[in-house]
C-alpha cells in the first residue's frame, strides 16, 4: 500500500495569542508607542482648538488687575495674565464684549478713586475723615477728567485745601498741582494747558488759576511757560500777532523770489519790531478874546445908585449948564473912567451923588483833544534773504552751481524791498546774499533685520515648528515603536516556521522510492536540519508514522 505524506503549513496564530507570545520588552515598547501616539494626537487636537488670545488691558496696577481678573472669573471668560507690563489677554472673539461689561462695572479705575469713597463711608466717621475722603474723591475725579484727553496717559492731582476758620481775618487760599504723564510723542498745546488749569480752578471753591501748577513726567513746568513772555511785555496774543506778521512778510518774500530762482532755492527770515504800547493824551486850549475877532457876551449886569438930596443948580447959567451928561462907557481894555459931574466942580455937601457899576461876562473858547495811539504799530523791520546758486547743466548732462550776477542780486533786492514795504525813514534793514546751499544729508537707511531677528518670522517659525514637531513625533511613534512591535507579533514561532520551510522545500507526493534510491538532499533542508534537528526529526517521524 502506497502512502503519501503531505506536510501542511501551520495556521497563523490569533492576534491575542500573538501579542501574548511577545516578550515583555516588546510589549513595553508597543504600549509606549501607542501612548506616545495618543499624546501627540491629543496635543494636536488641543492646539487646533486653542483660541487666539488678544490683549484686553495693559499697564494695569495691582488693584485694577485683581479687580479685572475677578470680574472675568465671574463672567466665565478665560484669560491669561503676564507680570511683564500687567497685560491681561482674553480670546479674540470676547475682547469687545469683555471690555463693555467691565466698563459697565467701572473697571479698570486707572489706579484712582473718586467719589465712591463717600458712598462707602462707615458709621462713626469723624469730621477729619470725611474731609479727607472728600478731598481724595475730588482729586480722583479731576484726575479721571484730565485723563480723558487723548494726549494724557495718566494724571495725578494734589489739592491743598486749608481749613476755613471764621476767627481768621485773612483766610488762606487753596492751591493745586497736577502731574501729567503724556503718551510718547504727544505734546499739549497752550490752549489745552489753559483748559486743564481752568478745569481744576473751577472745580475747587476760591481757587485762582494762578495757584494751579502743571508739570509733565520729566518735571518741566507747563503752566508757567508764558511767564518769560509776559515779563518782556508781551502776552500770548501779542506774541501770536508778532509771529503772524513775521510769517506774512516771509511768505511775501518767498512767493516773489521763488519764480526767479526756483522752488526751494530761497530762504528768508524777518524780524519785526512792533510797538504794543497804548498811549492816550488830552489837551485843552483857550483862545483869548483879543484882536478883530468878535467876542461873545455871556451875561451883563448894571448897578446904579444915587445918594443925598438934589442940590440947587450951580454953575454959570447958559447952554453948557443945561446940556445933559454924556453916558458912561466901559471899554474892554484901558483905564476906567468916572462918571461926569455937573459943571462947576464937585457937588456940595448938600448935593446928590450917583454911582453906576456895569459887569459884562464874555464866553471863553475851550478846545479838548483826546489822542489814542493804536497798538501794534510797526517801528522797524529787518529782513535777511539767502538765495541759492543757479544750477546749470552742460552738454554732457552734468549739473553745476554758478553764482548769480550782481545785477540779478540787485533786482532780487529791489523786489524784496517793494514786497515788504521797505522804509528808510523807519530805519528798516535788508540784506540779500547769494550763496550755495549745502546738500541735505540723507537719512541713514535702516539696516535690514536679519532673518533670525525678525519677530514675525520667529513667531511663524515657532508655530510651524510646533506643528512639524508633533507630526514627527507621531511618525516616530508609529514607525519606530509600534510597527516593529507589530512585526514581531506577526512572525510565527521558530518551530512552526521550520515546519513550513521543510514542508515547502520537501514535498513527497509519490510514494517513497526504494531503499538506496533516495533523492539528493536540498541545501535548505540540510541547513534546517542542522539548525533545528528536533524539528526535522518530528517531520520525519510524521512521514514514517503518519498515524
Amino acid at each position: 500500500m502506497d502512502t503519501t505524506a503531505v506536510a501542511q503549513a501551520p495556521m497563523p496564530a490569533a492576534p491575542g495569542s500573538a501579542l501574548a507570545a511577545l516578550p515583555a520588552r516588546s510589549k513595553l515598547m508597543l504600549g509606549a508607542g501607542i501612548a506616545a501616539l495618543a499624546a501627540v494626537i491629543v496635543t494636536a487636537v488641543m492646539w487646533a482648538r486653542q483660541p487666539d488670545y488678544r490683549v484686553l488691558f495693559t499697564n494695569l496696577s495691582d488693584r485694577d488687575g485683581g479687580a479685572v481678573v475677578a470680574a472675568l472669573a465671574q463672567m466665565n471668560v478665560p484669560y491669561t495674565f503676564s507680570d511683564v507690563g500687567g497685560v491681561i489677554m482674553v480670546p479674540a472673539d470676547k475682547v469687545h464684549d469683555a471690555r463693555l461689561k467691565l466698563a459697565s462695572q467701572g473697571l479698570p479705575k486707572g489706579g484712582t478713586v473718586g467719589f465712591e469713597l463717600v458712598e462707602t463711608q462707615k458709621f462713626g466717621t469723624t469730621q477729619f475723615q470725611e474731609r479727607l475722603n472728600y478731598q481724595r474723591g475730588l482729586e480722583g475725579e479731576l484726575a479721571r477728567s484730565i485723563m480723558a484727553l487723548a494726549a494724557v496717559s495718566s494724571a495725578r492731582v494734589h489739592l491743598a485745601l486749608p481749613a476755613q476758620n471764621g476767627f481768621f481775618r485773612e483766610q488762606q487760599k487753596p492751591s493745586a498741582s497736577v502731574l501729567l504723564a503724556l503718551h510718547p510723542g504727544r505734546v499739549l498745546e497752550r490752549s489745552q494747558i489753559a483748559g486743564i488749569v481752568h478745569l481744576v480752578a473751577s472745580s475747587v471753591p476760591e481757587l485762582a488759576p494762578k495757584q494751579v501748577s502743571i508739570i509733565d513726567q520729566s518735571g518741566a513746568l507747563l503752566s508757567g511757560q508764558g511767564e518769560g513772555v509776559q515779563a518782556s511785555g508781551l502776552d500770548p496774543n501779542q506774541l501770536q500777532y508778532l509771529r503772524a506778521m513775521e510769517q506774512s512778510y516771509i511768505a511775501r518774500i518767498v512767493e516773489i523770489v521763488e519764480p526767479i530762482v526756483g522752488r526751494g532755492n530761497v530762504k528768508a527770515q524777518v524780524t519785526a519790531d512792533v510797538d504794543f504800547s497804548l498811549s492816550e493824551s488830552t489837551a485843552e486850549q483857550y483862545r483869548p478874546n483879543q484882536g478883530d475877532q468878535p467876542a461873545a457876551v455871556r451875561s451883563q449886569q448894571v448897578n446904579e445908585s444915587a445918594n443925598g438930596a438934589p442940590g440947587a443948580p450951580q454953575g454959570v447959567p447958559g447952554a453948557l449948564s443945561n446940556t445933559p451928561p454924556v453916558p458912561a462907557s466901559a471899554p474892554i481894555n484901558g483905564p476906567g473912567q468916572t462918571l461926569p459931574q455937573a459943571a462947576g466942580g464937585a457937588a456940595g455937601a448938600g448935593g446928590r451923588e450917583t454911582r453906576r457899576e456895569a459887569t459884562t461876562n464874555y464866553e471863553v473858547d475851550k478846545t479838548v483833544r483826546v489822542t489814542r495811539n493804536a497798538t501794534g504799530n510797526l517801528k522797524r523791520l529787518t529782513a535777511a534773504v539767502v538765495v541759492n546758486h543757479r544750477r546749470v547743466v552742460d552738454d554732457e548732462g552734468k549739473g553745476t552751481l554758478q553764482p548769480l550776477d550782481a545785477k540779478e542780486v540787485e533786482q532780487i533786492q529791489s523786489l524784496v524791498r517793494e514786497a515788504i514795504g521797505f522804509s528808510k525813514d523807519r530805519g528798516d534793514a535788508l540784506n540779500v546774499v547769494n550763496a550755495p546751499f549745502s546738500a541735505p544729508e540723507e537719512a541713514p537707511k535702516p539696516e535690514p533685520v536679519p532673518l533670525w531677528k525678525d519677530r514675525d518670522l520667529i513667531a511663524l517659525a515657532k508655530g510651524a515648528g510646533a506643528q512639524i514637531g508633533l507630526v514627527l513625533l507621531g511618525l516616530l511613534a508609529i514607525f519606530g515603536v509600534i510597527r516593529p512591535a507589530l512585526k514581531k507579533a506577526a512572525v510565527p514561532p521558530p518551530a512552526a516556521r521550520a515546519s513550513a520551510v521543510v514542508a515547502d522545500a520537501v514535498s513527497l507526493p509519490p510514494p517513497p522510492p526504494p531503499i538506496g534510491t533516495l533523492p539528493a538532499p536540498n541545501d535548505q533542508v540540510m541547513r534546517m536540519a542542522r539548525d533545528n534537528p528536533a524539528t526535522v526529526a518530528n517531520v520525519v517521524r510524521q512521514w514514517v508514522n503518519p498515524s
